[in-house]
């Protein structure tokens, strides 16, 4: 084939075009030419290309001919084209085309468009939008412009979507203080925990040393939509002195940077941002995707705010509500202390009285936000040590309160230490070792209904109760009656036919390897695959990201296990244990409710093994119903 020169004089010349914008899905030809020029002149930058319209003054026959081309091509393809040509001496040479890359915002506007054309059906435009584009449709952005002068200080994961930038603050009080008197704030921690959601809920974004995709900043930052970039381990903390050093440059308290939660990128200074936007085709393809996909969508919250949100993102229930979340607001970390710090059952359930009252406000507000649909509340989880002070300060004032001497509040919480918390004292084994725990959530869970339902009697209200880290039939068996006999006691005082569930959280790979034995006398299974995932590779999700580049840099492993489903072995036991559990209680509910269900690939295997539905942080909805009508669309 011979060669078509496009710098063989004026009459010549070459350009790139699409044949829709590709930034905002107008059906307008977009693109640029140059005169007197071959391809990569285009490209290279060392020449002002014109817009692709002026290409009609110059060479109008040419042009009118790309325009039928373009037509031509489009109505083959049946979608948006990327092409190259070059004209030589005013004849037309084509010398490639391919589906053009495009936004999520023109992704979800050029499907739309070909199906009113007649060009695609619905399937098909569910099928040709990328799920985890959506993320930039829901969060706000970089501006482009800004982004191009600002300098990347560092990198690493982009652990919850959108953009921020603030002042560094080193602690949540800190961030609590600032963000009151109007500042805008980055939270910087080493890693973080429960204890931090408040300084979180006000900081714009979190930045952390440690962590993996899964640690306590990405999960709850995801839950909450604000921008979290995790796991950067080149910055070298100095929290004492308030301040941390980052290719070579020192940032104290106070100094400005920004945060891209997407891409991971750590920028110098303020950037600014822009709002997202979503336009009617968004709302259409959902509708489109819910109307082919099977498998149910809910979403992991902790308050009426989040749960709020996920339901107008349009989750169908709440899949895991932590619990532990609602107790570290001021007003009720002093009572959880007090019940830790107990020396008997008496004033463990005396401290645990202060707490119920607000854990049904909690419960109720939550069961009002979901509209009537099924939600999934699980119990304590994480080990006591989590709650208690850790500041001098705030254990003395801790031992004032309890009427215990210092040293005697620091022996309680020395007790506490374990080599590996994750693996220790927490989940089902506190309702084991203080049963009275369980019969105050039970309450707490089975009142808001009661309350819930005689104020929305059109309301089918079924609250499902999860008890975590159940690894023995026997000791779910000993929760569950406690759930029950409280609850039974509550419903037939009401005089109501309120009706609830007790399932359990499959998260340890002896419930997996059991379930068949566990699951007649559950009513759910919900598999916490990130935990599953920790306990199944053996390695901690928080120090994984330590050495796991290295994984990845050797080819060992392709992906990050804690953002995607790990199908040959995590996944594996999870359908071994979704069968056996069935093959003994055919009726049983089975879903998933670690991060792993606002992967699209993770999704697709959870429709493939049958499971019934997936749960994820609320912004993560629409790319979890998307991917699974995807699923769905292709397994037909």
């Amino acid at each position: 084939q011979s060669m078509a020169f496009g710098n063989m004089g004026d009459d010549c010349g070459t350009g790139v075009a699409f044949t829709r914008n590709p930034a905002t899905g107008e059906k307008k030809l977009f693109g640029e030419f140059l005169t007197n020029a071959q391809g990569e002149d285009v490209v290279a930058g060392v020449r002002t290309p014109m817009p692709i319209a002026e290409m009609a003054e110059k060479f109008p026959e040419a042009f009118a001919q790309f325009e039928n081309v373009c037509k031509t091509l489009e109505d083959h393809y049946r979608d948006m084209q990327d092409m190259e040509f070059t004209v030589e001496h005013g004849k037309l040479y084509m010398l490639q085309t391919r589906n053009g890359k495009r936004t999520a915002q023109a992704a979800l506007k050029i499907a739309c468009d070909l199906v009113d054309e007649g060009m695609i059906d619905e399937k098909k435009a569910v099928a040709m939008v990328e799920p985890r584009t959506l993320d930039t449709l829901l969060h706000p952005q970089f501006d482009a412009a800004a982004l191009k002068e600002s300098k990347v200080m560092g990198k690493a994961l982009g652990a919850s979507p959108g953009a921020a930038s603030g002042k560094a603050v080193f602690s949540a009080e800190d961030a609590k203080a600032w963000a009151a008197r109007g500042e805008k704030v980055i939270l910087v921690r080493l890693e973080t925990s429960p204890e931090d959601i408040e300084g979180m809920k006000a900081a714009q974004g979190i930045l952390t040393v440690r962590g993996g995709m899964t640690s306590h900043a990405a999960v709850v930052a995801r839950g909450m939509g604000k921008c979290c970039v995790s796991g950067c381990g080149e910055i070298k903390m100095d929290e004492e002195n308030k301040q941390f050093e980052l290719a070579g440059k020192t940032y104290h308290e106070g100094d400005w940077l920004s945060l891209d939660g997407s891409t991971g990128n750590i920028y110098d200074g303020a950037v600014s941002t822009v709002d997202a936007t979503i336009g009617g085709e968004f709302g259409r393809i959902m509708g489109w995707a819910d109307k082919y996909r099977r498998l149910e969508v809910r979403t992991n919250a902790d308050t009426p705010a989040d749960a709020k949100k996920a339901r107008e993102l349009g989750a169908q229930g709440i899949g895991l509500c932590r619990t532990e979340h609602m107790f570290f607001n001021d007003d009720r970390i002093q009572a959880i202390r007090e019940m830790i710090c107990s020396d008997t059952v008496e004033q463990r359930e005396k401290a645990l009285a202060k707490l119920e009252p607000m854990q049904q406000g909690d419960f109720e507000g939550i069961y009002e936000a979901m509209e009537g649909c099924p939600v999934t509340i699980r119990f304590l989880d994480p080990p006591l040590h989590e709650f208690v002070p850790t500041e001098e300060a705030d254990i003395e004032a801790m031992a004032k309160d309890m009427g215990k001497t210092v040293e005697e509040i620091k022996a309680i919480i020395a007790g506490l230490h374990e080599f590996n918390p994750m693996m220790g004292h927490r989940g089902c084994r506190l309702s084991v070792t203080f049963p009275e725990i369980a019969r105050m959530q039970t309450r707490a869970v089975i009142k808001a209904a009661l309350n819930v339902q005689a104020r929305h009697p059109e309301w089918d209200l079924v609250p499902e109760i999860m008890i975590p880290l159940v690894g023995e039939l026997k000791e779910f068996a000993y929760v569950k009656s406690i759930v029950t006999e409280v609850a039974d006691a509550l419903i037939k005082e009401a005089g109501s036919n309120l009706k609830y569930k007790v399932g359990n959280m499959i998260e340890i790979p002896r419930a997996a390897m059991c379930a068949d034995d566990i699951a007649p006398i559950s009513d759910f299974f919900s598999f916490g695959s990130n935990d599953l995932t920790q306990l199944v590779f053996g390695f901690s999700r928080d120090d994984a990201g330590k050495f796991l580049d290295a994984y990845y840099d050797k080819k060992i492993y392709e992906n990050d296990p804690f953002a995607k489903l790990d199908q040959h072995g995590v996944g594996r036991l999870i359908s071994n244990a979704a069968r056996w559990g069935r093959s003994t209680n055919p009726d049983l509910h089975l879903g998933i409710c670690g991060e792993h269900g606002g992967d699209p690939s993770s999704v697709e295997f959870c429709h493939r093994i049958g499971l019934d539905y997936v749960s994820c942080s609320p912004f993560r909805v629409p790319i979890a119903r998307l991917a699974a009508a995807q699923a769905a669309i292709k397994d037909a």
